[in-house]
């Protein structure tokens, strides 16, 4: 049993094919997959895939991409939309400062005001973050201090200073195919590094595919191949791998159901 933690099933690389993803998702053990917003806007989209499939949920956010376009979209907002039983968590909302999409001071205003809707609501936030270790765990830092909340580094690629400022909020970290790329030894050694009751795996599908898949569009299913090479960076087994980023994903995303109904849901779609 596994979990797809992030991917964007609304983006076009799914469009005709979301019945034919999901279906291969859930023959390779993956038992819940969380398709994640990047414009609060087109909310609408991300979560008409979820109420399709029962085992799909999703988030509602702005991506540091798109931070200036929706500074008028406030917390509020935010926490109105966490309303639907669908919607289990916030974000994803960070800091990217490689591609620098949006000023650097939207960026961090979108992000403080994700952090407070995910501070309200209990949900867990969903963190970009590229090239900004320094200010995003100084962000981080900061609004710890005026209240804990849940959050991921989605994909994470930051350094050893930022996962371990990270671990020591609480917070948890998720890894994607990049896990699985030939020069990611370092990312590997950090991953080895963490405390077992705080690492995730994603796909953040259709990008990032992982291994042998590496070139193609990725997509839920592939979750896998992280999966095994992560289990292989931390020397365990595959099992014990497929087991922990469960549970951990279960107990900070708690709004979806827990771990027992999603095993006894995979057993009755393998008798079907």
């Amino acid at each position: 049993m596994l979990i797809d933690s992030h991917c964007h099933l609304d983006f076009p690389d799914f469009a005709g094919e979301l019945d034919g993803v999901v279906a291969r998702a859930r023959a390779a053990g993956i038992v819940r997959i969380v398709t994640i917003s990047t414009r609060v806007k087109r909310h609408a989209e991300v979560l008409g895939i979820a109420e399709r499939f029962d085992d799909v949920y999703c988030s509602v956010g702005t991506h540091p991409h798109y931070a200036q376009e929706e500074l008028d979209v406030s917390v509020d907002d935010l926490i109105g939309r966490t309303r639907h039983p669908k919607v289990v968590a916030i974000g994803e909302a960070g800091l990217d400062y490689y591609y620098d999409r949006s000023p650097r001071a939207a960026q961090e205003e979108g992000l403080r005001n994700h952090i407070a809707a995910a501070r309200a609501t209990g949900l867990p936030l969903v963190i970009h973050s590229r090239d900004a270790d320094e200010d995003m765990a100084r962000v981080l830092e900061e609004e710890t201090g005026r209240g804990a909340f849940p959050a991921v580094l989605h994909c994470f690629t930051g350094g050893r200073e930022l996962a371990r400022r990270a671990i020591a909020l609480g917070l948890f970290i998720s890894f994607t195919g990049i896990l699985t790329f030939k020069k990611s030894d370092e990312l590997r050694a950090i991953a080895q590094s963490l405390p077992a009751d705080r690492i995730l795996v994603e796909t953040d599908a259709p990008y990032l595919a992982p291994g042998r898949h590496r070139g193609k569009r990725n997509e839920p299913a592939y979750v896998l191949e992280t999966a095994k090479v992560l289990a292989e960076s931390r020397g365990v087994s595959f099992e014990t791998i497929a087991h922990q980023t469960s549970e951990n994903f279960f107990r900070l995303f708690g709004k979806v159901p827990p771990q027992a109904a999603a095993a006894d849901e995979l057993r009755q779609s393998a008798r079907a």
